[in-house]
């Protein structure tokens, strides 16, 4: 079975943008005192990593069972660019931590 790791690679590159997308939309959520609307952004920001990391370790997965893969620059794109998202999702909850504690020093 031969896979095509650039279709695999575009899945994880869309879905880890499309959850940057949410990220940033959360974000602004927060800035504009709207919680729920951050809590919701993120809960599609991550289900979206989600796939895109499902598909990464699926391909991964695949390799070690012996399936034959080209793997190429756009597939190495793909995973730079999810390892990048998740750092940034991370971040964005740190400072939703550090915005949670801002809150309550000012009321």
């Amino acid at each position: 079975m031969k896979v095509n790791i650039d279709t695999t690679a575009m899945k994880i590159i869309l879905n880890a943008g499309n959850a940057r997308e949410e990220m940033k939309k959360a974000l602004e959520a927060l800035v504009e005192d709207n919680e729920a609307e951050y809590f919701e952004r993120m809960k599609e920001a991550k289900e979206k990593i989600r796939t895109a990391h499902q598909c990464q370790t699926s391909t991964i997965q695949q390799q070690a069972s012996g399936v034959e893969l080209e793997i190429n620059l756009l597939f190495i794109h793909a995973q730079d660019t999810l390892m990048t998202i998740m750092s940034e999702k991370n971040m964005i909850e740190s400072m939703k931590l550090l915005y949670d504690k801002l809150k309550k020093s000012t009321y």
